[in-house]
């Protein structure tokens, strides 16, 4: 089968571009933005990638169209594939089509948190001998891809909330039908698609339906809108996971910063985690892989130890340099909540060593200011941030800046923004690039810099 993925370089759509030519089908593609991690694995696969939506990038003897969610009404190649009357999908239609019959499938869901526990649980059931097949939202440095089909039976997938296409707005994860659920944490989000949050709510509660009774929903017992959520009707034994007392699956701090804690399962000691990984948001994310992998039949107290050597994802607070004293982050934080955890764990790392963000707000609810009131105390734990104020956005960073505990500058483009961090950063510093698009490259620049200084 000849496949043309629209949307292909997408976390999401890379991924299942990946099992597609794992699968023996030839696949070629085409997106607007591409950079990577994502456009390096599509590179390395040797898939044919078209700049654009034209729609002469979609070759006539394509067999089916998938149409990432990306796309609507009006973009030229959509136009051609209904004009034209061609055979076409979405993503997630695809997965749940081609991959996942048959499979004991874990589905991750949860606002934020979702590439890193897919991560770590597809590393705890290697390390287990499972050898699962997974969709991961990012490249998972364990394994070098964003995706695989995996020798055994489990297949885990990162279970996006997030709409699956222009014609279908349900959200991905109700196609993928799993025996386990992970449902990691719910917050607002997603402003272009849902207009509060009892909507995304609802979307929880279709994935909490499909869930056999036989199977297991493993679930953020700290939190109160997860708790609403079953309270709508659960069929499905629930396990919960959390910091404290009182969880079927219990996390006891040994390091504040989240590096070494123990495990406990109904009060009983499982094992001792000691990783590279901060924050108490990545305890959380391993306690929920954990859970997840041993509901699915795995060993995970045998497993653990694999964690030692874990990871994690590019673009999760990933070191891309430190030249002359100055540690350089790139990091895929996009909602305030993740900002915060991820600074807060950082800051519980390096003491009283100067944090300095820079900050794109480039998602659609970024974008859209529904979360602008919520970003400065969002970056408490950063001694100055520098705000990417593009001209195309439309509310204001002032307003950001004003608000923030510690200094700030809101700067027009890239180049003002790598100048003043230029200017700003001195020995000792650890700069955050926080965004979960391209960023113009910016980390990596930030750090030639450095180097040619």
């Amino acid at each position: 089968m000849k496949l043309h993925i629209l949307g292909i370089a997408g976390t999401f759509m890379g991924g299942v571009a990946a099992l597609a030519r794992e699968l023996g089908h030839e696949v070629e593609g085409s997106d607007q933005a591409v950079y990577p991690p994502m456009s390096t694995q599509l590179e390395q696969l040797g898939i044919q990638l078209s700049q654009g939506y034209s729609a002469e990038n979609v070759s006539p003897d394509c067999d089916a169209i998938v149409i990432g969610n990306a796309l609507s009404r009006g973009n030229p190649a959509v136009e051609h594939v209904l004009d034209q009357a061609l055979n076409y999908t979405s993503g997630a239609e695809w997965l749940r089509d081609h991959v996942l019959p048959g499979r004991h499938t874990i589905a991750v869901a949860g606002t934020h948190g979702k590439t890193t526990t897919t991560s770590i649980t597809a590393r705890l059931l290697e390390a287990a001998g499972a050898s699962p097949g997974f969709l991961i939202g990012g490249v998972a440095e364990d394994f070098g891809v964003s995706a695989r089909i995996g020798q055994g039976k489990t297949f885990v997938v990162e279970a996006d909330e997030y709409d699956t296409a222009f014609f279908d707005k349900r959200s991905k994860f109700v196609h993928y039908r799993p025996k386990v659920a992970i449902l990691n944490n719910l917050e607002y989000d997603h402003a272009d698609i849902f207009p509060d949050i009892e909507s995304i709510q609802r979307q929880f509660h279709h994935l909490v339906r499909t869930v056999p009774g036989s199977g297991r929903i493993i679930v953020n017992g700290e939190d109160a809108r997860l708790q609403e959520v079953l309270a709508m009707g659960c069929w499905t034994p629930v396990e919960t996971f959390g910091i404290g007392e009182g969880f079927d699956w219990q996390a006891r701090l040994i390091e504040e910063d989240g590096s070494v804690f123990d495990v406990l399962h109904r009060g009983e000691m499982f094992g001792r985690v000691e990783w590279s990984l901060l924050g108490r948001h990545n305890v959380m994310n391993a306690l929920a892989a954990i859970a997840a992998g041993q509901a699915s039949g795995a060993d995970m107290r045998s497993a653990l130890e694999a964690l030692r050597t874990f990871r994690s994802v590019k673009r999760r607070l990933e070191v891309v340099g430190d030249v002359a004293g100055i540690k350089v982050y790139d990091d895929f934080a996009h909602h305030p909540t993740a900002i915060a955890t991820t600074l807060a764990g950082l800051r519980a790392r390096v003491g009283d060593a100067r944090i300095i963000v820079a900050m794109e707000p480039r998602s659609n609810s970024m974008r859209l200011g529904a979360h602008a009131d919520a970003l400065a105390p969002s970056l408490d734990d950063a001694d100055a941030v520098v705000f990417l104020q593009r001209p195309e956005l439309p509310w204001h960073g002032e307003k950001v800046i004003r608000a923030l505990r510690h200094e700030g500058i809101a700067v027009s483009d890239t180049e003002a923004l790598l100048a003043a961090l230029y200017a700003h950063a001195r020995d000792g510093d650890h700069v955050v690039f926080m965004s979960n698009g391209g960023f113009d490259a910016a980390p990596k620049r930030f750090v030639e810099k450095l180097r040619g200084n």
